[in-house]
This record gives structure tokens, sequence and C-alpha cells, in this order.
């Protein structure tokens, strides 16, 4: 029965992988055929067809045709040329996706920028992206006019709403702009291995970084989801997740305008609209991020969670328990999980739909995946070298970093950031032998024998306690099955002149939740090592624009009740449970007073 199991997994995988590959055509580097050229294919194919649906109004593909010429035409009389950046500080809203799909049919580029950035780290990714004009809304344009001072260099603002003292007014500019296309001709000399888009990496452990994303990845991105997700033109895809990350921007949206399927466009994700909103617009799909899905079963029931058409739910990052209630509790009849890195050219899905894997790499399809997982020495924060100087390649159960062979194909290539120091800093070499290159993840996984691989966490976020590696993952994934528990986020703090880092976990509880049967339930369910010897109850955790927990803060701020007004307990050794960190107990522990 097993073997016969592994046979129809095979299958499946098989045909699912052979339909991606059918729908993503070789791209090469110095190809004339552009992301735009694929989406222009498109609109002459469903002209009349819904290709966009936000807050009651609806564009059909012509119409976002139209709307993109104009933008094109206004980037043309501003004066800009190939090249030259345009940043987009938006929320979700009718205009983004034809905003930078204009800017790409005449070569300027669109730098999609986190609209809940402010401060110090929106004037970076303004400076870095050298953008000379920027898109704003009456939301995105406080945060904007609050750094002007920080920009080193002019940067005109232009805004989708009612235009104030030194603004300029982009919706009045774009009625005097054609709703025709720009002529071919003027992207002649521009290929697919020229920059598209700008896409920032998250920042959760510093300040964001400009992935650039060529034309070939753009277009890598898009084909492959429209292969992979199944997507046909009946389909109604809900897209929730911010458009300024790769996820719905790109790969949800490749699903929808590639196939002649249409979007169903919310401004930000809400556990209470979701379920009424997927039901009323039809929706046949919906793109996750894992947390999404956490937030989801932490709901109560709602009457229209099975009521609706939903066959797939696609994306990344969703965890083993999540995975296992979300799926038959929304009788979701499929769930496409996926690994792509940005960045780099790591990437691949669980065409099979098992549980709790990020992706699968079959033993008779390896040569076909540039993925590999190397040991990894956590204290050093490097991959193990031998004697004889090269990495040496996981076994199957072993931990270790993903990387991704670096070629001239486009799966294999790495373009990097605008910041080519930080482009290098992910590049290993003479991994295997000497000369090769090798995109770094920055992911530690495991595989098992089947290919299957599962995410272990991020580097730097695994920490040494007691001689033992923690991984924050895995501890907040038990950590998720405690009573009134909601919401985990653990991370390694440093504890006096102790070797290694404690564990800590920020929890979001409700009224279920009990300290003491927190300490019984770690006792029985995670050895010692790994148990956090400090817990803060929080009334939420701050995420990033795409759910990603944020560590820096916390890690900071660490278990000092100065500084930390939130409900905070360490592991008593004397009591055998939590209790409350006190002023006096906090210098204890500091101070090494404290057998822990």
């Amino acid at each position: 029965m097993a073997s016969e199991g592994r046979l129809t997994r095979d299958v499946r995988y098989l045909r699912n992988a052979l339909r991606t590959l059918r729908r993503v055509k070789p791209i090469k580097a110095d190809s004339p055929n552009l992301a735009c050229d694929d989406l222009e294919k498109a609109v002459d194919q469903w002209p009349s067809s819904r290709a966009i649906t936000f807050e009651g109004k609806t564009l059909t593909y012509s119409e976002f045709d139209a709307l993109a010429n104009r933008y094109a035409h206004w980037a043309k009389a501003q004066g800009l040329t190939r090249g030259q950046t345009v940043a987009i500080f938006l929320p979700n809203r009718m205009e983004y996706i034809p905003i930078w799909y204009g800017l790409t049919k005449v070569g300027v580029v669109g730098a999609l920028i986190n609209n809940n950035l402010a401060g110090a780290a929106l004037a970076h990714c303004l400076n870095i992206s050298t953008a000379l004009h920027c898109i704003v809304d009456s939301e995105t344009a406080p945060a904007f006019d609050a750094v002007k001072g920080l920009f080193k260099r002019p940067i005109k603002e232009w805004t989708l709403s009612k235009a104030r003292e030194g603004q300029k007014d982009l919706a009045q500019a774009l009625k005097s702009c054609s709703a025709l296309r720009p002529d071919r001709a003027g992207r002649d000399g521009l290929t697919a291995k020229d920059t598209a888009l700008y896409i920032f990496t998250s920042g959760t452990t510093g300040l964001p970084k400009a992935a650039k994303m060529t034309h070939m990845r753009v277009q890598l991105y898009m084909s492959g989801f429209a292969g992979s997700t199944g997507a046909v033109a009946s389909d109604r895809i809900y897209i929730t997740l911010p458009l300024y990350h790769a996820t719905g921007g790109l790969c949800a949206v490749g699903a929808a305008l590639l196939t002649g399927a249409s979007i169903v466009l919310r401004k930000k994700f809400s556990a209470t609209h979701f379920w009424p909103e997927i039901v009323e617009q039809d929706c046949t799909m919906f793109v996750y991020i894992g947390e999404l899905c956490r937030y989801l079963i932490n709901q109560p029931e709602h009457p229209l969670e099975r009521a609706h058409k939903i066959r797939e739910a696609f994306g990344n990052g969703l965890r083993p328990d999540v995975w296992e209630e979300m799926q038959p509790r929304f009788a979701i009849p499929f769930i496409l999980e996926f690994y792509e890195a940005t960045e780099g050219n790591v990437s691949m899905f669980n065409f099979d739909g098992k549980p709790g894997a990020i992706g699968r790499v079959p033993k008779w399809l390896r040569w076909r995946f540039n993925t590999r997982l190397v040991r990894f020495d956590l204290e050093k924060e490097e991959p193990i070298r031998g004697s004889d100087g090269f990495c040496r390649e996981c076994k199957p159960g072993e931990i270790g970093e993903a990387i991704g062979s670096i070629g001239t194909d486009v799966r294999s290539a790495y373009v990097g950031y605008a910041d080519k120091k930080a482009s290098e800093k992910k590049v290993l070499r003479d991994v295997f032998k000497k000369g090769d290159k090798w995109f770094r993840t920055g992911d530690l996984m495991r595989q098992d024998a089947e290919g299957y691989y599962y995410f272990v966490d991020r580097i730097g976020d695994t920490f040494r306690w007691k001689g033992e590696n923690v991984s924050t993952s895995e501890v907040a994934e038990r950590l998720a099955h405690v009573p009134g528990v909601q919401e985990v986020n653990v991370y390694g703090v440093p504890v006096g002149k102790l070797d290694g880092k404690a564990g800590m976990a920020s929890l979001v509880v409700d009224g279920d939740f009990d300290i003491d049967s927190l300490a019984e339930f770690v006792d029985r369910e995670l050895p010692g090592y790994a148990r956090p010897v400090f817990v803060r109850l929080q009334p939420q955790i701050e995420t990033t624009g795409t759910f990603k927990y944020r560590k820096m803060d916390l890690v900071e701020e660490g278990f000092d009740p100065a500084k930390v007004k939130d409900p905070l307990y360490f592991r008593s050794p004397e009591k055998q449970g939590y209790v409350k960190v006190t002023k006096a107990s906090y210098d204890k522990l500091c101070a090494g007073g404290f057998k822990i």
C-alpha cells in the first residue's frame, strides 16, 4: 500500500509539473519579448472579459490595457527614458497593476514600495530605487511628505487623490494622455534581461533591499503560476495580499491575467470579510501567506466558510498545524504550497498537496532542479566545509541551508539586488567544485527520502541553548497547539554571561489561556533545551505587510521589565512553572543567580 501511495503521489506530481512546464516557455535573456508583451497578448485574446474587480468596480481586459497605456504616455510626457524609475507608493487599488504594466511598455521601471513604510525605512527604499517620480494617494502622502528632507535627489510627488500644495495631480494629467498603445518600436533594444520592477525585501532583520526583477523573471513568475495553478478563463482569483509583494502582485496576477481569468482585489486582508466576499464574488481560488490562514482558523465558525466555490488555494508559509485544520474545516479541495526566493533562483512546488511540505524534488527529477541543501554551522552562520574546502550536501533528514546553482537560463539566473555589495553577499563560491557559484537563500530546510522539502527556520532565527540548536519555527508550531494561544512568535535572547540564547515566546492569547497549563504543555511536548525560558503576552504581534513577524525590537527589549510593559514571565526552576518577571528577578537572572 505504501508503494501504491507513493506511485499515486508521483503521478500527481508529474501531471502538475508537466502542466506548469508546458505553460512556461523557454525565455532567453536577449529575447525582445517582454512582460508587457505577454499581457498585451492576453488583452487581445480576452478584450471584453473581466480583468480586475475592486470595491464594486470592474475593468475589462481592454479597459485595463487602456488605463495602462495612459500611464505609459504620462511617463513619456515627463521625459522618462528606459531604465529610469517611478516609485509606486500605494495601497492595493484598481490602478496599481495598470501603473507598472503601463510603465514597462515604455521601458520605465516601477519600484513597488511597501505602503506601510514610514520614516528612515521609507526614505531608504525611495533612495535606493533612484526614483525620479513617486505616485501616492491620500493614505500614503503624509508618510512621503514626512521624509522629503531625507531624499538624496529630488522626487516629484504625484497623487491619485485631490492634490495639495507640493503635489502634482496625476488623475488630471492622465486625462490628456492617449489610451492607445504606445508604439511598440519604442521598446526596440529592450530585452528580457532588462529590469522591469524593483520588489523590496520585507526588512524583518534590517533595512529592505531592492530585488531587481527582470522581464524574464517577471514572466517566469507570472507564466509559472498560470501553469501551476491550472487557472482557466472562468476562474475568479481573490487577492487580499499586498500588490507590492511578489506572491500577490506577480504570482496571483499572472495566474489570472495570462489565462483570461479575473482578479477580485481587496485593499487589505480582513478575516471577517473574507468568506462573505469570496462567496459574493464567486471566487474559485485565493492566494495566501501562511499567517493569513492562521488568522482565518482563529476566527469563530462563519456560516459561509463552506458555502464557497473555491477549488484551490495557493501560496507559501503555510505551517502543518494550520494546513491540517484549514483544509477540512473550509472544505478546500486542493492547496498548492510553493517556495520562492524573490531575489534569488530557488523555487519549488508541492504539487502533491502533502501537508507541511513547501515543495518536492523527486529523485527521478533531481537533475532538472538547481536546488541543494548543504550542512550548516549555526554558530558561525556559514556552510560547513570539509578538509578539501568544499561544502557537504545534506543527507535525508539533515538540516541545512538551501542553495541554488547559478546559471544562465531563466530558472537558474541570479540578478540580485540594486546594491551590488548586497548581491555579492548572497553568492557562495567553490561549493562542490572549484569555480561554481550558488545563491544562498538564508533558509534552513530538511528533505525526506521522497524528496519533500520542509522549512525549518531563517538563518539568524535559529539559536543555540544548552548546546543544542533550537528552531524558532518548530517551537512556535508546537506552542500553537496550547489552548488559548492564537499567535506565536519565538526568538532567542541573551541572558547575562550565559552561553547561547534562551528561548522566549511572545504570545497572543484569548480567555482559554492559562500560564500554568503552558508550563505543563512544554514539559510534555518539548525537550528541555527547546522550552521557552521567557514568555511575553502581547495584545497583537507586529508584522510586516506580508504577515511576517517582526523580531528585532522584541529581541532588543528582551525580558527587561523596564522596557516591556506587557505581562512578562520566566520559567522558575524553584516553582517548576512560569512566574512574573520583576526588577529583582531580572537583576538576579542577569547576574546568573538562577539556574535556568
